[in-house]
């Protein structure tokens, strides 16, 4: 088997070697062009170009690279069109991916694509582009295969990697000590996010809600992973104006920080499905520059900014959204669920959410590759 690939960020990288792996258990020999990191590599991938130039965020760094993306996007398209595949998965990065997709599409090429943009969530009019795109998508989300199936797309779900990779139960005693926290006691992480403006908008509200959560308990501890070395430097300049809090500072290891915790407090995002699948109670906040949040409130269809809520249908975490996020109604929030009143309904969903998710995402993924590949059609798992 012959597969164009192309995944332009870590996470995609991470993605795809799964179901590259999964792939070679199928097929004698497999053969993988593309685009792709490390992780691809290791399974065979022989890249065109280093992922990392087209690993750009936000607005203007891509109008400032546009020519090189552009001619990025040339080479890999004439490459395969003048050696096809037996077919070509884009895997996230749907700007850059979809467009390349349709090309060759209309080259006559099997496509694929893994991780549905947010279709059900803003910009659903992108379902036209993807219905000319793609032959097959991969969903992660059970609840992403209506919209497709309504607009005619062949779509799959595979479930979600981390349901796979995250054991029913993780061990809260163990985390502390990996972590060299102590073992007893109420722990509550605090989460901000991991990029720039998240934490300076984000973290002074947490911190705030975690002196009003101290006040009342001053057993209770806290703790802060920060997500790199520049939001490190960012949180010891804040902590070092509540120095008297007891909070550790942690580098890196999220995961770990939410599996040691009693309560987590985290900014939404992808961070808030960790925690459903490490069975953490948890209170999602997020703020956002005016303008963002009056552009997102018009543009967002959905009712929940949270997964869990998402995944569950209703409002099961709590959820504090710009000028709802202040530290008194942030800590009147968290404190029910770090007393246990009022966690047994959270954990009790995550539970149905890691079970609904844990479908063996590589072998599905890898399954229904192949199937397309062979002109055998889809499951519509």
């Amino acid at each position: 088997m012959r597969i164009g690939v192309l995944a332009g960020e870590a996470s995609g990288d991470i993605l795809g070697a799964r179901v590259l792996e999964a792939l070679s258990r199928h097929y004698d020999r497999v053969i993988i062009e593309g685009i792709g990191g490390p992780l691809m590599e290791a399974q065979g991938l022989r890249s065109m170009f280093p992922m990392e130039r087209l690993s750009v965020m936000g607005f203007v760094e891509p109008l400032k690279r546009l020519p090189e993306l552009l001619r990025i996007r040339r080479t890999v398209f004439e490459h395969f069109r003048d050696n096809p595949p037996d077919l070509f998965l884009g895997i996230d990065s749907p700007d850059f991916n979809l467009r390349l997709e349709r090309k060759l599409r209309e080259c006559g090429i099997k496509t694929a694509h893994l991780v549905s943009p947010s279709v059900w969530a803003w910009r659903q009019g992108r379902i036209k582009k993807i219905k000319k795109s793609v032959d097959l998508m991969l969903c992660l989300f059970p609840f992403e295969l209506q919209i497709y199936r309504d607009n005619g797309v062949p779509a799959e779900f595979v479930g979600h990697p981390l349901a796979d990779e995250l054991p029913s139960r993780v061990d809260k005693v163990s985390a502390r000590q990996a972590l060299q926290l102590p073992v007893h006691g109420k722990l509550l992480a605090l989460l901000p996010g991991s990029r720039g403006g998240e934490v300076r908008r984000l973290a002074p509200v947490m911190l705030g809600a975690a002196r009003l959560l101290w006040q009342q308990n001053p057993q209770l501890r806290f703790a802060l992973p920060a997500a790199n070395a520049a939001r490190e430097q960012e949180l010891r300049a804040l902590l070092a104006e509540q120095a008297d809090l007891p909070i550790t500072l942690i580098s890196g290891r999220s995961r770990e920080v939410m599996a040691a915790a009693d309560t987590v407090l985290l900014a939404s995002g992808t961070a808030t499905l960790e925690a459903a699948l490490v069975k953490r109670p948890m209170v999602v906040t997020y703020r956002m520059a005016a303008f963002s949040w009056w552009l997102v409130t018009r543009l967002v269809k959905i009712s929940f900014a949270a997964l869990p809520n998402v995944l569950a249908g209703r409002s099961l975490v709590p959820e504090l959204l710009q000028d709802a996020a202040t530290p008194q109604a942030t800590a009147a929030a968290v404190a029910p669920l770090l007393s246990g009143d009022a966690s047994g309904e959270q954990l009790q969903a995550f539970d149905q959410i890691h079970q609904q998710l844990k479908q063996g995402y590589a072998g599905k993924s890898a399954l229904a590759l192949q199937r397309l590949a062979s002109g055998d059609g889809v499951s519509h798992g």
